[in-house]
């Protein structure tokens, strides 16, 4: 029972190789590797000595791809047995069935000539040829001990079959994916060839260009750049619609093709660069540090010449059209056929990009297409729809240029009281205490704000000392004079003088003080902010702008405004548009020297009726408002019944909305329709084009 165990478990075991070995055919491993697996997994089920995988081509004949202890089979050291296992082994893949060969005997009997098919080996040779539908494309053999029965060495050969038919599936199957991926090379190729000379636009063309040759190529990136003049730009990235070309791996990788192409040699980057120029190491090290490229290749791109070769094209460098840069990211290992592929990317990429900056160099391109194209409008059948459509456009142009139309300026505004004060700070100090909020009704002279100034204070303190130190020694003289005169013996004129003169001097001291606590008294009601006007507080969050807030002498606190009285209107011009206003009021005064100008605006809050109204007041200098850049302010009035009898306000004090938004539009005559609508586009010829001219 225990031999059963062990033939049983021996059995599994052989199995298992077996199962292993199916795997690794069916897996896509390189041949290298499966016929390692192939043959270790052999040897170690057969517990041979060891063995060997041969492949065989039409051309060099047997190559060894894979061995196993093959020096101890003694081959290694005798040319004599070599020759004749060559033999042995070519008369067994002619045959094409598997063989046992004994040691020392020939595949179909003795023989001592060098030049006979035998096994020299003091081994067993088990030989199956691995076939295919091409025939036998290899062959493995394994060197096995001696003196096993003729059962069990049958038995050796069966097992091998089997593996070396697998072998055979196995080979089949790359054959067939390569089969595969050289269809689908070829068909990307052929999208790639078709797609790169679709255009004759030189930016589509490197579009293309860097998306299918990416494809196409199996790299990570691939990014075109172009020469244009003297400079180098990056026209295009694969897998970016846009990218910021200010940004540092642009302008480095610009750098780096500018500095190639110059030298006019391909650049191969792989992790050294110690053979490269000095200043071209520069630029790759500089963009290797930004970029962490693993792998990278500058091609320079020349213009495709039919009657050069490529030796002289590329000792030519004044027709250089630019570079394409290809990149791997992650992985430095190359894609397989990498060179193939990118000289197909960069021949096709020259010619395409030749052709495109031929057809873009054409004299008046344009107006060749546009002749291109209106021939189909002179055709029999389009010609009336032609001549219709001329006519209506000369009609349209005539009247553009003829009929004259009402041309005004618009301009932003906003609705303010005519009676409104700014309230300032008196003195530097903090906002201690703020009385009023938006839209709060003030009189004249109510506190708005309390402040606090420890500067002040601190001078009060002082003065208050400085007052009852001299009070004291006022009284200290006082009590001194009291003294001499209650004396017997009287003291010397001098000394009754130089005391009433202390007395005077500390009087005159003590007056001072008292003029200065008189002012430092004022100042202390300056810390008390009124309002200078009766009405309502129009500053956005004042409690929570002032409040705890350090201010300085003259800052503006808020704003106070009366809606109760009349309205006016602040509007600003952008300072461009304001030749249009000063020569239509220039030609109003012509005839009338006190003519001012009309406008019509509407408020935010109804955008449905027009309010008239008259510029009064036209400021002299521009000030920067927002995003509209210069601007210049103006003040218009307007007829105040407007508000009530065409908008409807009974109250206007409390219905408008103080500094509501306006849209103005200034009269400005009269110009042809076309003036009207085009006068932006006009005046930017004008400033931007005729006048760099």
């Amino acid at each position: 029972m225990p031999e059963g165990d062990d033939v049983n478990r021996a059995k599994q075991e052989i199995q298992s190789l077996v199962q292993e070995v199916v795997e690794l055919s069916k897996s896509d491993v390189e041949t290298g590797e499966f016929y390692a697996g192939l043959l270790d997994r052999a040897v170690a089920a057969l517990a041979a000595m060891g063995g060997v995988v041969w492949s065989i081509n039409e051309t060099t004949g047997f190559k060894l791809e894979y061995q196993s202890n093959l020096r101890q089979s003694g081959l290694a050291d005798n040319p004599a047995a070599q020759m004749q296992h060559a033999r042995l082994l070519e008369d067994i893949a002619k045959k094409g069935q598997p063989t046992l060969v004994a040691p020392h005997s020939g595949a179909g009997g003795e023989g001592d000539d060098d030049h006979v098919a035998a096994n020299p080996t003091d081994f067993l040779l088990v030989v199956a040829p691995i076939s295919t539908d091409r025939g036998v494309d290899g062959l493995v053999e394994v060197f096995q001990r001696p003196g096993a029965r003729p059962t069990t060495q049958r038995g050796y050969l069966k097992f091998l079959v089997q593996l070396c038919e697998l072998a055979g599936e196995y080979l089949k199957t790359r054959r067939l994916r390569h089969f595969a991926t050289k269809q689908t090379l070829w068909e990307q190729l052929e999208s790639f060839t078709s797609q790169v000379h679709e255009h004759l636009n030189s930016r589509e063309t490197a579009y293309t260009i860097a998306n299918e040759g990416r494809r196409l190529i199996g790299c990570d990136r691939v990014t075109v750049v172009l020469k244009k003049g003297a400079k180098y730009v990056v026209e295009s990235i694969s897998g970016q619609d846009t990218f910021d070309k200010r940004s540092n791996v642009v302008r480095l990788l610009r750098n780096l093709s500018k500095v190639v192409c110059k030298s006019g040699e391909d650049l191969w980057y792989t992790g050294d660069t110690s053979d490269l120029a000095p200043q071209v190491e520069k630029a790759v090290n500089a963009y290797v540090d930004e970029s962490h490229t693993k792998q990278l290749s500058v091609l320079p791109l020349r213009e495709a010449d039919p009657n050069a070769d490529d030796k002289e094209n590329r000792r030519k460098k004044e027709n250089i059209l630019g570079a394409i840069i290809i990149e791997q990211l992650v992985d430095s290992r190359a894609p397989d056929g990498l060179m193939q592929r990118v000289d197909v990317v960069k021949k096709h990429s020259a010619t395409s990009l030749t052709n495109a900056q031929s057809h873009e160099g054409l004299f008046l391109l344009p107006l060749w297409r546009f002749i291109g194209k209106s021939r189909v409008l002179t055709t029999a059948r389009n010609l009336p729809k032609t001549i219709l459509a001329t006519i209506v456009l000369a009609g349209l142009i005539t009247a553009a240029c003829l009929v004259p139309y009402e041309f005004t300026m618009v301009a932003d505004g906003q609705l303010m009281p005519e009676v409104r004060r700014n309230v300032f700070a008196g003195l530097d100090g903090t906002i201690e205490e703020v009385n009023v909020s938006l839209n709060s009704t003030v009189k004249q002279g109510d506190i708005v704000a309390e402040m606090r100034s420890t500067d002040l204070e601190s001078e009060t303190a002082a003065l208050d000392g400085e007052v009852e130190k001299t009070a004291a020694e006022i009284a200290s003289t006082k009590k001194r004079i009291q003294m001499m005169n209650d004396q017997r013996a009287r003291p010397s004129d001098a000394e009754r003088a130089q005391v009433e003169g202390e007395k005077k001097q500390l009087q005159t001291v003590m007056e001072s003080y008292q003029e200065q606590r008189r002012l430092l008294n004022k100042k202390r009601e300056n810390l008390i902010v009124r309002s200078p006007i009766g009405g309502k507080v129009v500053t956005w969050r004042v409690e929570e702008r002032l409040k705890g807030r350090p201010v300085r002498k003259g800052q503006q606190l808020m704003e106070v405004a009366d809606p109760s009285q009349r309205w006016e209107l602040e509007i600003f011009v952008p300072e461009t548009k304001m030749g249009h206003v000063i020569e239509q009021l220039q030609k109003l005064r012509k005839s009338d020297p006190n003519a001012k100008l009309q406008l019509t605006f509407i408020l935010a809050t109804h955008p449905s009726e027009k309010l008239a109204g008259t510029v009064e007041e036209i400021h002299t200098t521009a000030e920067i408002s927002g995003d509209k850049g210069n601007t210049v302010r103006m003040t218009v009035s307007f007829d105040q019944q407007q508000l009530t009898q065409q908008l409807g306000l009974k109250d206007v004090a409390n219905d408008l909305k103080v500094g509501q938004d306006v849209k103005a539009k200034i009269d400005c005559g009269k110009q042809p329709v076309g003036y009207v609508i085009f006068h932006d586009l006009f005046e930017f010829i004008q400033s931007r084009i005729l006048f760099r001219l």
